[in-house]
């Protein structure tokens, strides 16, 4: 089979999207009205991973204190604490997070930041970033 019309040697694609920072990292984004795959950001949920698995290990016993928990991790007990209080994000700002549908603004940075501990004003916080249902 053979074609009549001659095939060009350059062939040029217009892609419309823009490069975002995203936790230090450089992401694509496609324009509005695109629907985006769901990306689960790692960085995030090994956050709250460690966050849980510390709450459990200082409310079961293992550990009487913070101090102690952060040494036997090789943790500053600052930073500990931070992720710590991840424990306290509201449940749908937890399972956006883990089921990708958080918005790019939310970063582990951010959410290391001080934020309110009431649920209803978490979700108003976090209400231009967060995209679950």
């Amino acid at each position: 089979m053979t074609s009549r019309t001659p095939i060009p040697d350059t062939v040029t694609l217009h892609v419309p999207f823009r490069v975002v920072k995203r936790g230090g990292r450089k992401e694509m984004q496609l324009p509005e009205g695109v629907k985006q795959p769901r990306r689960t950001d790692n960085t995030l949920v090994k956050a709250l991973a460690r966050g849980f698995r510390w709450k459990w290990m200082l409310e079961s016993g293992d550990f009487t204190t913070i101090n102690e928990l952060s040494k036997r991790e090789g943790i500053a007990p600052s930073y500990m604490t931070r992720v710590l209080r991840l424990t306290l994000l509201a449940p749908d700002i937890v399972e956006a997070i883990l089921d990708g549908q958080q918005g790019p603004e939310i970063t582990l940075a951010r959410v290391l930041e001080p934020f309110p501990t009431e649920w209803e004003d978490q979700l108003m916080n976090f209400k231009l970033e967060f995209h679950g249902s």
